[in-house]
């Protein structure tokens, strides 16, 4: 359940990018990161209401507040940076590449969670497929090489890998359920954001163009990319290990792939063999190894 649930939010990624795209610079970093987490609070508050909280204790409550801060706060808030900076083909490949591996070394060394040498092979053959598509798909206009860009992309991956051992330590066991570690870790974000944009003086409304609609979209996006894709993700680590979710979860970038060509676009045939390589690197991935969770 865990693989599935992992590729879903991957899915979900997907089509929330394309989205997010059609707001262009409407939203700042860190109010795009504002609005995007207090609709999904509301949304999964109202879920809570009716499905009551499972295994919370303080201690867990304060490490889910600390991962969603760590993570979403700073975490996403680096990774709009690194988009505006370097474009999205950069900002994705150097984000969702490291991000996997940072988190296989942080579970090791912290958790105590180890994938087997097949799944490192799993592994290597995702991360590479997802990094030939990136760059088979690169536009031909370039971004001006901007360091701080780049670091705010490794910053990102780090802060992804943080969040994620955190949250499978916690939903390893079984005891919290996944609505309430999405609505605490989310809470926990805008522990990060709110301060930064009171105290930065940051508009927190988005500057929209005299008769342009992004809210539709921003909204969609949103039930997609934060609500959806966040409860995926918490369930994903309540039952399979932290590094192969993460893997899992950087499929996004192909199967946008899937959600281009829906909407007319075609795809080359070194992004099609590419693909499957990924696919490959996938069945190799949750096929060894012991199941993880309960």
């Amino acid at each position: 359940m865990g693989v599935f649930a992992a590729l879903g939010t991957a899915l979900c990624w997907a089509i929330a990018a394309r989205l997010f795209s059609g707001t262009g610079n409407a939203f700042s970093p860190l109010t795009m990161n504002f609005w995007k987490g207090l609709i999904s609070i509301i949304l999964l508050g109202l879920v809570l209401l009716f499905v009551p909280p499972m295994g919370l204790n303080v201690s867990i409550i304060c490490w889910l507040l600390i991962s969603g801060f760590i993570g979403i706060g700073i975490g996403d808030t680096c990774f709009f940076k690194a988009l505006k900076s370097i474009g999205d083909s950069q900002a994705v490949l150097v984000a969702e590449t490291l991000a996997p591996l940072f988190t296989a070394l942080f579970a090791m060394a912290f958790i105590g969670e180890w994938i087997t040498w097949q799944q490192w092979v799993g592994v290597a053959i995702v991360l590479l497929s997802v990094d030939m598509v990136i760059k088979a798909r690169k536009r031909s206009t370039t971004h001006v090489f901007a360091t701080s860009g780049y670091l705010y992309g490794v910053a990102a991956a780090l802060c992804q890998a943080v969040g994620a051992v955190v949250s499978r330590d916690i939903l390893g066991s079984g005891d919290v359920d996944a609505a309430s570690a999405a609505f605490l870790r989310l809470i926990g974000g805008m522990f990060f954001v709110v301060p930064l944009i009171a105290c930065g003086k940051t508009r927190w409304l988005p500057a929209i163009s005299k008769g342009r609609r992004i809210w539709p979209a921003f909204i969609l996006a949103t039930l997609l990319g934060t609500t959806a894709a966040i409860y995926l993700q918490m369930f994903a680590f309540a039952y399979a290990k932290a590094a192969v979710v993460q893997t899992l979860i950087a499929t996004s970038a192909l199967m946008s792939l899937g959600v281009a060509w829906v909407l007319g676009e075609k795809a080359t045939k070194a992004t099609i063999l590419w693909s499957i390589v990924a696919l490959i690197g996938v069945a190799v991935l949750v096929s060894f190894g012991a199941p993880a969770g309960h």
